[in-house]
């Protein structure tokens, strides 16, 4: 596989273990960093606490009952492309992150890169979005 994410840092929160591991380990093949994976809103800031600013973030939008907006929140803040990888329909996302992507789960690492980073950046380059 093509390491199309060499070098990049990319924040997972996901509360199903399998899906986080998944999802993980799919991102490591292609190259990535990944930051977690983070269970909770509260791990999930720490995380961005400790670790800095990611390249980029895939978000389950429900964590064991909790609504994952602070972190959405939190990376828009900080310029921080992410995208909301759930089974919930458009309508149950906050209207504030209405713009976000939304990929179904189970999402594959070439979709989160094409949402997150787009089509027109070569994928390797190691680049943030500007």
């Amino acid at each position: 596989m093509i390491e199309f994410l060499r070098g990049r840092r990319i924040l997972v929160v996901e509360d199903e273990f399998l899906l986080a591991d998944d999802l993980q380990s799919a991102l490591e093949r292609a190259g990535a960093e990944v930051l977690g994976p983070s269970s909770s809103v509260r791990q999930a800031l720490a995380i961005l606490r400790a670790e800095g600013d990611p390249d980029g973030a895939v978000l389950d939008v429900n964590l064991a009952g909790d609504r994952v907006w602070p972190v959405a929140l939190a990376l828009r803040e900080r310029g921080v492309p992410f995208v909301f990888a759930t089974g919930y329909d458009a309508p149950s996302i906050d209207p504030e992150f209405s713009a976000v992507p939304r990929l179904v789960k189970p999402v594959e690492a070439e979709d989160i890169v094409a949402r997150l980073f787009g089509p027109e950046e070569p994928p390797g380059d190691g680049g943030r979005r500007s």
